[in-house]
């Protein structure tokens, strides 16, 4: 592991010297930028530790990257097709990673570079992927309409349940619970029993596909968001899952779908947000209880926006199309930020700004 490092560390020093001579504006010569992670365009990014990231796009690799130094760790080669969704299991050096290819892959960081079980038994691209609180099953949603839960130790599906035209865009876990909570491109949010593997309450429906979900760490709020046009239907929604169907507030603002919403950690003494980041290249922060739009950063030419990570109040990663992954940085400022890459959202809002590409 050490030699791979190293060499990746070489590698992402020498890349990161030929492109700072290349910077031709104020902007790019203010943001580092190290090793790319991908060829092509990313799915998705989460956090496997505070310090490495797990991400996996178009280049059917799944790859982890410590974003703090700049360096590739480990590239996993395994899937024939895109990857669509990766998750860790907190405190472990587990990963899971989806696939247009219709599989579910598990890897550990510490076990070599072949994947160490296989979950096997969708028939399309799998979107959805979750795994429990106790770390012994594996939640996975597919565009074939069914929902499986797995055994992860012996990769065996012992629970599926198909509901016609409930083609899963994202599965949540809900901590320290046994339900799950999914939407889909019937617009309909659905939160299940674990135990029983039956939908326990159906959210109204909304106006527009579902895209994505995340669960507050309380477990007491569900965020989701929707895909869209011109302005219509780009929202975001917050639901209260101690009181099924009970919508709070919306967050409206992006103008194209909003792909991506998560809870962020609370900083000491804050107040509680919610980041979204969407196809028009914009990612938004926003009070989680008043809806208002705290900050504003605009990715010029990143295309659409589709995955977010935060690793703490202050830090977050997000998923591109076009220009990698982004390493975003959120502090509190009261004046207006310029140019592509730095926004913000008005006076005694926050700043937010990229500072690292990989």
């Amino acid at each position: 592991m050490g030699k791979l490092q190293s060499k990746f560390r070489k590698r992402s020093e020498l890349y990161r010297a030929s492109q700072g001579e290349k910077a031709d504006n104020t902007f790019d010569s203010q943001v580092v930028q190290y090793e790319p992670a991908h060829q092509g365009s990313i799915n998705t990014v989460t956090c496997l530790s505070p310090e490495l990231c797990v991400s996996g796009g178009s280049d059917q690799a799944v790859v982890v990257y410590d974003w703090e130094q700049g360096r590739m760790c480990q590239s996993f080669q395994g899937h024939n097709r895109e990857v669509t969704k990766t998750v860790c299991y907190p405190g472990s050096t587990w990963i899971f990673s989806a696939s247009r290819d219709k599989t579910v892959l598990m890897w550990d960081l510490n076990q070599g570079d072949e994947p160490i079980q296989e979950f096997c038994g969708h028939e399309l691209v799998v979107n959805g992927l979750a795994i429990s609180p106790d770390g012994r099953k594996l939640c996975t949603g597919s565009r074939d309409n069914w929902m499986c839960l797995w055994d992860i130790e012996s990769a065996k599906c012992e629970q599926r349940h198909n509901i016609s035209r409930n083609l899963v865009t994202h599965v949540c876990w809900v901590p320290g619970s046994s339900s799950v909570v999914q939407t889909s491109e019937d617009k309909t949010i659905r939160v299940w029993d674990s135990r029983a593997w039956q939908v326990t309450n159906t959210f109204p429906a909304k106006q527009y596909i579902q895209t994505h979900c995340d669960v507050s760490a309380n477990g007491n709020y569900m965020v989701s968001s929707s895909n869209g046009f011109g302005g219509q239907g780009c929202e975001a929604t917050l639901w209260d899952l101690r009181q099924p169907g009970c919508k709070v507030v919306e967050y409206r603002g992006h103008l194209q779908t909003t792909a991506c919403c998560m809870f962020l950690p609370e900083p000491p003494g804050g107040t509680a947000r919610v980041a979204t980041s969407s196809h028009d290249s914009s990612v938004k922060i926003w009070d989680q209880n008043t809806a208002v739009c705290l900050a504003t950063l605009s990715l010029d030419g990143a295309g659409p926006l589709v995955s977010l990570s935060p690793n703490d109040s202050i830090n977050l990663l997000c998923a591109s199309f076009n220009s990698g992954l982004h390493h975003i940085q959120v502090g509190q400022g009261s004046h207006q930020a310029q140019g592509s890459g730095a926004g913000s959202g008005g006076s005694g809002s926050l700043d937010i700004k990229v500072v690292a590409r990989f």
